[in-house]
């Protein structure tokens, strides 16, 4: 595993493309922009652009219009089939590509969609990396996000500042693929814990302690973690269980049903646990 952190803040990176403005998209491009880049957008839904412009950035009318003027492209959207289609066609990024530009990929998707989108590209002269991102919005706006970043090292140094300007630490952990490969075990281990820390409280509670005083001694004690925190939440908050559960199912989809290798079968109570976490939070929230 290496890490950028140190990479230097000169760029030839001269102005900067993204798709997807969601929570977590529209968080990296107002970290981008903030950090000097001009930056080219486009969205299917032309009003999300405003503010955005407001914010000194361009907005284009396609996806190929918009690799055209750029030497880096950022996409951000919610799954696989949402990539390829920003990518491949007449009006998609890779048509308007110049030879050199990098298409980094932010969107949590399957290793192998990165893989086969870097092949076609590479025909074009055009290189991708896969650089999935850890943290929340809040996180991503503070600057602070884990950016995991799969690719050639020498490019994923070139973008290093981009990346920088909402990651913090920039981690270059392998080949193309393997950016999304730590993205899904992060994500898998977050819901395992997740299900983990719903016995705790359950099994506190049938002891005769309640969900928040349990969770105020495991705060402060050694079994506190960020999945605890989302296990306490999702008890009283039907909108952070959705908000929870739609992301970590498609996560541990990825990788339970297609990234992992089928012949891993010491690593079964890790993907059950995972699977488990999800059924926990996707369940209608209790009413007692």
């Amino acid at each position: 595993m290496r890490s950028t952190a140190d990479t230097p803040s000169r760029s030839d990176i001269a102005r900067v493309g993204f798709i997807g403005l969601g929570d977590m998209g529209g968080a990296l491009v107002t970290r981008i922009i903030g950090a000097g880049f001009p930056t080219v957008l486009w969205a299917r839904r032309r009003h999300v652009l405003t503010s955005f412009e407001e914010a000194g950035a361009e907005a284009v009318p396609t996806p190929a219009d918009l690799a055209a003027g750029v030497d880096m492209v950022g996409i951000c959207v919610w799954d696989d089939d949402a990539v390829r289609q920003v990518m491949n066609g007449p009006k998609g990024v890779l048509a308007g590509c110049r030879p050199g530009t990098v298409v980094a990929i932010h969107s949590t998707v399957l290793p192998a969609t990165c893989r086969e989108l870097a092949t076609v590209a590479a025909d074009r002269g055009v290189v991708v990396v896969d650089a999935p991102v850890s943290g929340g919005r809040d996180v991503a706006l503070a600057g602070k996000l884990v950016v995991a970043v799969g690719g050639d090292q020498g490019t994923v140094a070139r973008i290093g500042p981009v990346l920088a300007s909402f990651g913090d630490p920039v981690i270059h952990v392998g080949r193309v693929g393997t950016g999304q490969v730590a993205k899904l075990v992060n994500n898998n281990l977050l819901a395992a814990n997740l299900a983990l820390a719903d016995d705790a409280l359950t099994l506190a509670e049938m002891l005769g302690i309640p969900d928040q005083e349990m969770g105020q001694v495991l705060r402060h004690g050694s079994g506190r973690s960020f999945a605890l925190e989302v296990a306490i939440a999702g008890r009283t908050s039907a909108e952070i269980r959705e908000q929870t559960a739609v992301p970590l199912s498609k996560d541990v989809r990825c990788l339970v049903e297609q990234a992992a290798p089928s012949e891993c079968a010491e690593v079964a109570l890790f993907t059950r646990a995972a699977q488990a976490g999800v059924q926990r939070v996707a369940a209608p929230m209790s009413k007692g």
